[in-house]
């Protein structure tokens, strides 16, 4: 995560504060970039990094319309917010948007490290998420639409019997589409079958 990896980017239209939060970054070991406003971030392209670190006022594009604008661009970033005096209720409007942190200024720098320690960690949890949600579906992709039926009924704990009933099959025919389905999901139990099936959804 981050350290010398992913960029953590720093949107912020004061110079002082770019440059602060830049060097305590750096000096931690952070891959940094640095922005003078919301339109040169968005402009640059690369929005591929471990976090956002935004000032909630800025001329222009504020950071709470930053963050709005990136959820419509499907971009999923932790965002933490720094804010100024009375800016609170903003700060609050942020994180009922998804923000997963809020700084107030002057800050104190661990009070900023812990904070973007704990946005990586969240970051890193929401793409392992959806790297088991993808693998889920390329494997679930790989079943017939018998097999998928099948499934159903197993997610939803019918045993073999009720499943043949249901979907008008022997429960010899549930027995083979099982295995089948087990194979092509690389299962070796029920609890893996359903693990991927909801993983998937």
């Amino acid at each position: 995560m981050s350290r010398r990896g992913r960029p953590i980017y720093i949107v912020d239209d004061d110079v002082a504060v770019r440059k602060s939060v830049h060097m305590l970054l750096e000096a931690a070991g952070y891959s940094v970039q640095v922005f003078a406003s919301a339109s040169a971030f968005l402009s640059s392209g690369d929005m591929d990094g471990d976090c956002l670190i935004v000032d909630i006022r800025m001329p222009g594009m504020s950071g709470l319309e930053l963050q709005q604008e990136l959820s419509v661009r499907n971009v999923s970033i932790p965002i933490i917010v720094v804010t100024g005096y009375g800016d609170v209720p903003l700060a609050v409007r942020a994180m009922a948007a998804g923000a997963v942190d809020f700084i107030e200024k002057p800050f104190d720098h661990q009070r900023m490290l812990d904070s973007i320690a704990r946005a990586l960690k969240i970051g890193h949890q929401k793409r392992s998420q959806a790297a088991e949600k993808q693998a889920a579906r390329d494997l679930l992709a790989l079943l017939t639409q018998r097999e998928r039926e099948v499934l159903n009924q197993l997610v939803t704990g019918h045993p073999n019997k009720i499943t043949a009933f249901n979907l008008g099959i022997s429960p010899r025919t549930v027995e083979s589409h099982r295995s089948k389905i087990m194979r092509k999901l690389h299962s070796h139990c029920l609890s893996d079958i359903v693990r991927i099936a909801l993983a998937g959804v």
